[in-house]
């Protein structure tokens, strides 16, 4: 028997919206006559926009995701802030757990900065719904393509979203800031962390601060497929012969190293090579298969 898939539970909060299954439409509620209808009736290609509440794929999201972007409240401001942050999911107690297990997200950030104090201030209280820590959105996105229709109005994006809700808390414990340093160093370039000068000095650690998020929930949302239009475009023949339509597969690549100014080193080492090559393969093979999905 297989094992199950955990995922996070559904909410008000991390709730994925204008989605349906797989080749079905939303039902739309007319104002006006108070009837129902199905939403994009006419649209002969379904849409192919999915969520999930995996913690398998959103935790893959976040961690294959260069940057994810943090936002939280400032007291003294009527705007939220977002940053770009690095960060990467993982469990100081359970370091052998696997992305498709709860986690803990840490972010990496200089230890004066308003991110930084502020998870320090709320480390050693509540909020209001008696969670400790300061409360943090963390978003993640991928595009994978660029959908092009007969009509302006049906162009949309492959894509990869992630959405994750919890509490951020200062990592104080030595050990748990050198794991999560390597944990996210790692997460950059895989093994890069034992490629470098070791160990960690004092002074970096002590200008280095990292926020563990608890994580409350998430969702994820999908696109993949090729283009839809309206049933009257796709009957207009003239319309059909005139206009393009498809997918531009997009992807990420790692181009050609540029050694620095003191590299000694006559070759790229393995671990880089490796990366290199699986990283731009594997993101060009997902964004054309992506772009050929039914």
């Amino acid at each position: 028997m297989g094992r199950h898939e955990l995922e996070y539970p559904k909410e008000v909060i991390n709730k994925v919206k204008r989605h349906d299954e797989r080749g079905q439409y939303p039902k739309v509620i007319h104002p006006l006559t108070s009837t129902t209808t199905t939403a994009n009736h006419s649209l002969i290609t379904p849409l192919l926009i999915s969520a999930s509440y995996a913690l398998k794929t959103i935790h893959g999201l976040i961690n294959s995701s260069p940057l994810v972007h943090v936002s939280f409240n400032i007291p003294s401001s009527p705007f939220p802030a977002t940053l770009p942050m690095i960060g990467q999911m993982g469990s100081f107690t359970r370091p052998s757990a696997d992305i498709s297990e709860p986690l803990d997200l840490y972010i990496h950030g200089y230890v004066s900065s308003r991110l930084m104090n502020l998870g320090r201030d709320a480390s050693s209280g509540s909020g209001d719904d008696g969670a400790k820590g300061l409360p943090v959105c963390v978003s993640a996105s991928h595009v994978d393509g660029i959908v092009l229709s007969l009509s302006a109005f049906n162009h949309s994006y492959n894509y990869r979203s992630a959405v994750l809700f919890g509490n951020a808390t200062l990592v104080e414990d030595r050990e748990e800031k050198l794991y999560a340093m390597e944990l996210i160093t790692n997460g950059v370039v895989p093994d890069r962390w034992r490629h470098t000068r070791l160990p960690v000095t004092g002074a970096e650690l002590q200008s280095t601060s990292l926020l563990r998020v608890k994580i409350a929930s998430g969702s994820a949302k999908i696109r993949d497929g090729n283009a839809s239009d309206d049933r009257h475009d796709l009957e207009d023949q003239g319309l059909v012969d005139r206009v393009w339509t498809g997918v531009l597969p997009m992807y990420q690549a790692v181009g050609e190293p540029v050694p620095s100014s003191y590299n000694s080193q006559a070759g790229l080492p393995e671990h880089l090579g490796g990366f290199s090559r699986d990283f731009s393969v594997e993101s060009k093979e997902y964004s054309e298969q992506a772009a050929r999905k039914k």
